[in-house]
């Protein structure tokens, strides 16, 4: 088996999960199958950079981080990550929204368009 690498100073669980459930993220890596996702070879690319999903529910690994269990629509499965490797689509700083402009702030508004859950405030 696999060593697994700790960020040993990172305890995430003392505050509360980056993101709530139901929230519209984005990945901001290129996640590969560990071998831990059932149907794909190791190594397997599940997620892309950029990739658009929203949490399903949220966990724990090793009593130290949140893992964050993301459907991804376009790809029609659930793939855990960490806070690190995702980012917010619907809670972004006012400052950079504004930077935005009009233009690409509508787009961000619309990205995968009927799929948005706006249930979840």
């Amino acid at each position: 088996m696999a060593d697994i690498r700790r960020d040993e100073d990172v305890i995430e669980l003392g505050g509360p999960p980056r993101f709530r459930i139901g929230e519209r993220v984005v990945s901001r890596t290129t996640v590969r199958n560990d071998g831990t996702f059932r149907g794909r070879d190791i190594g397997e690319v599940l997620v892309g950079k950029g990739d658009i999903g929203y949490v399903t529910s949220i966990g724990t690994f090793l009593q130290q981080y949140y893992i964050f269990a993301v459907e991804f629509v376009e790809h029609g499965y659930r793939v855990g990550m960490r806070a690190k490797e995702l980012m917010t689509l619907d809670h972004l700083p006012e400052d950079i929204l504004a930077r935005l402009g009009p233009e690409k702030l509508a787009r961000l508004r619309t990205l995968t368009g009927a799929e948005r859950h706006d249930r979840h405030p």
